[in-house]
């Protein structure tokens, strides 16, 4: 079953800071990644503990995408992306600032 994947408008804003090369290997990673399965745990996808923002991550080189799933009965589940940031050593940066996960 395909998931739909929807952005949230602070995910496009995130998305829109990136520069291009980043933009275009995020988005072809989310397509991949999220959009059979999204919640079975692989080298790249994890589910989170509990936090204020997203169930789970998907990591792409130094970028983080925190989305949530939403499944429903019919006629599709979704996606939602919450939030795209950037790993620096320990540290994520969503919106250009830090953040605790």
């Amino acid at each position: 079953m395909a998931y739909r994947i929807d952005f949230s408008p602070e995910a496009d804003e995130h998305i829109a800071r990136l520069r291009a090369h980043q933009r275009t290997r995020l988005l072809d990673a989310i397509a991949r990644q999220l959009t059979n399965q999204p919640m079975v745990e692989t080298r790249h996808r994890k589910p989170l503990r509990p936090n204020p923002v997203a169930q789970y991550r998907l990591r792409v080189g130094e970028l983080r995408v925190y989305y949530d799933v939403q499944q429903e009965e019919a006629p599709e589940s979704v996606v939602v992306v919450k939030a795209v940031g950037i790993k620096v050593r320990n540290r994520v940066y969503v919106g250009g600032k830090e953040v605790q996960l």
